[in-house]
C-alpha cells in the first residue's frame, strides 16, 4: 500500500497532492476539483475512499498553488480557477508524473472532476488520450470544454444531481456533443453538492461501476 504526501511539477508550479494506491490495484484515478475546493474536499474525499475499496489507487490534487489561490481571493475574480486551459495542462503533467512512478507506470489511469474540474479533466483527457482511459464528473461542468468535446476518445460518465437544473441542462447539451462512448446518470432530488441522505454515495457507487468497467 502507497500512501503519501506529493507534490507534482507543472511548469514553474508545484502542486500538492495525496496519493494513495493499495495492493494490487486495478488502476488509478487522479482528482480534478472545482472552484473554491482543493484536495482536501470531503465530498471528493468520500468518493476516493469507495474506489480504493473497490480496488483503485486514488490521486488527489491541488490544481493551483497557494499563491494562485491567494491571488483569486484578493481579486475576487477567481480567474485562475475558471482558466480550464491551465487547469487542464495541469492535470495532464499529473498523468505525466503518475507515468514516471514504478507504482503506478502500469496502471490504467481515470479521471474524476467536479464542477469546473469535470471540464479540466476532459480537456486533459484529449491532451493524454493514451494514457487516461475514463472520465467520471460530479455536479461538472462539461460545457466549459467547449470545442474538445467532441475529440474526447475515451467513456464519459456524467452524473447530475436532478434537483441541480440548470447544470443538468448544460450537462445535456454537452452529451450531445461527445461522440466517445458516455452516459448521463440522474441521481433523483440531488442538489449540486449531493449533501442529500445517500446522494453522494450514489454518486461514488456510479463512479466505481465506471471505472471498474472501463479501467479494469
Amino acid at each position: 500500500m502507497v500512501s503519501a504526501s506529493v507534490t507534482v511539477p507543472s511548469g514553474a508550479a508545484a502542486l500538492r497532492g495525496d496519493l494513495e494506491i493499495p495492493v494490487g490495484a486495478r488502476g488509478v484515478v487522479l482528482f480534478a476539483h472545482g472552484s473554491g475546493s482543493s484536495r482536501l474536499s470531503p465530498r471528493n474525499r468520500a468518493v476516493a475512499g469507495v474506489l480504493r475499496r473497490a480496488g483503485f489507487g486514488t490521486l488527489l490534487l491541488d490544481l493551483l498553488t497557494a499563491a494562485e489561490e491567494d491571488e483569486d481571493e484578493d481579486e475576487a475574480t477567481g480567474r485562475h480557477r475558471f482558466d480550464i486551459g491551465l487547469l487542464a495542462g495541469r492535470l495532464a503533467h499529473a498523468v505525466d508524473w503518475l507515468e514516471d512512478r514504478t507504482d503506478a507506470v502500469d496502471l490504467p489511469v481515470g479521471l474524476f472532476g467536479a464542477s469546473t474540474g469535470a471540464a479540466a479533466a476532459l480537456v486533459a483527457a484529449t491532451e493524454r488520450p493514451r494514457r487516461v482511459s475514463a472520465v467520471v464528473s460530479r455536479g461538472g461542468r462539461p460545457d466549459l470544454a467547449g470545442d474538445a468535446l467532441p475529440l474526447v476518445a475515451c467513456p464519459v460518465l456524467l452524473v447530475v444531481g436532478g434537483a441541480d437544473t440548470q447544470v443538468l441542462d448544460l450537462n445535456r447539451e454537452a452529451a450531445r456533443r461527445l461522440s466517445a462512448p458516455h452516459r448521463l446518470d440522474v441521481v433523483p432530488g440531488a442538489t449540486h453538492l449531493f449533501g442529500e441522505p445517500g446522494a453522494l454515495e450514489e454518486v461514488a457507487e456510479l463512479a466505481a461501476g465506471w471505472f471498474t468497467e472501463h479501467l479494469g
